[in-house]
């Protein structure tokens, strides 16, 4: 059997409940792909984009839904070393990739690192909104997964000093007609990595020019965030699970104020008439 084939098959059969059962259902549950779509699947080189790439495919091919997929790769600026790497790897599980340049990392280059980060992801999804527009594409799929959700969460809590997560579906406010999708965002990252190992897969890591140069990747928030989540299930083992379960059951009746489309409504507004 050829190796993409045992690559495939170990994600509907090995890993069926914690990677195929959760992608599918998030699908369902969030209704992240329908009927006549037309979507673009982002690949940046790691093992999440992969295996949300192969994941796709398989729903493509093999699922209930009728769809169309497109799988990209937008080089920022890679070193000659990793484009091959992502092209490789896109031969070995045989993913029909396209690759555009967009020179983002040129763009930023002589721009202080802690900005460079925030223009080179603005830079990044203005690129993949613009491909997707020339593909007459009406999704963007992205392989957040459902540790990304739970940091992010409380990157914006203990950082941001607001209440927010990674949402599964987004609307795009400046691109009309385009939805943003996440349809990992059940699966949880122990699960992807151990697919990986199973295969011998190996891929990119952090291909960032920025990151590579500075220490900054040691230091960083969500690596901080990643320890203290890794401690806390020390305690208690569903402690992810909670805070996730948590954004799906807000009590509004206990919260001091909300915010909806930048308009701030705080809990004194309506106290009086709940006498």
């Amino acid at each position: 059997m050829e190796k993409y084939k045992e690559i495939e098959r170990s994600i509907i059969k090995k890993f069926r409940k914690e990677i195929w059962g959760k992608f599918v259902k998030a699908v369902q549950e969030y209704k992240l792909i329908e009927d006549g779509d037309n979507i673009m699947v982002c690949i940046s080189g790691g093992k999440d984009s992969f295996l949300l790439a192969k994941c796709v495919q398989e729903l493509e091919r093999h699922g209930k839904i009728k769809f169309n997929a497109h799988y990209v790769v937008m080089d920022p600026g890679y070193n000659e070393k990793n484009h091959q790497a992502i092209v490789e790897n896109a031969q070995v599980l045989n993913i029909p990739i396209e690759i555009f340049n967009s020179n983002i990392f040129e763009a930023v280059s002589n721009v202080e690192v802690k900005m460079a980060c925030y223009l080179c992801a603005k830079m990044r999804r203005g690129c993949l909104y613009s491909k997707a527009q020339e593909l007459g594409c009406n999704k963007i799929a992205l392989g957040h997964h459902f540790d990304d959700v739970i940091e992010t969460t409380l990157l914006s809590m203990f950082y941001g000093s607001e209440l927010k997560t990674m949402m599964p579906k987004l609307h795009s406010d400046n691109f009309e007609g385009i939805e943003l999708i996440r349809p990992l965002y059940l699966v949880r990252e122990d699960a992807i990595i151990s697919w990986r190992n199973t295969n011998e897969l190996n891929f990119l890591n952090c291909a960032c020019r920025f990151t590579e140069k500075s220490n900054s990747e040691n230091i960083s928030k969500r690596k901080e965030i990643k320890e203290l989540i890794k401690n806390l299930k020390k305690v208690n083992k569903d402690i992810d699970y909670n805070i996730f379960k948590a954004l799906d059951n807000v009590n509004l009746n206990c919260v001091l104020g909300t915010k909806k489309n930048g308009e701030y409504k705080s809990f004194l507004e309506e106290y009086d008439n709940k006498k």
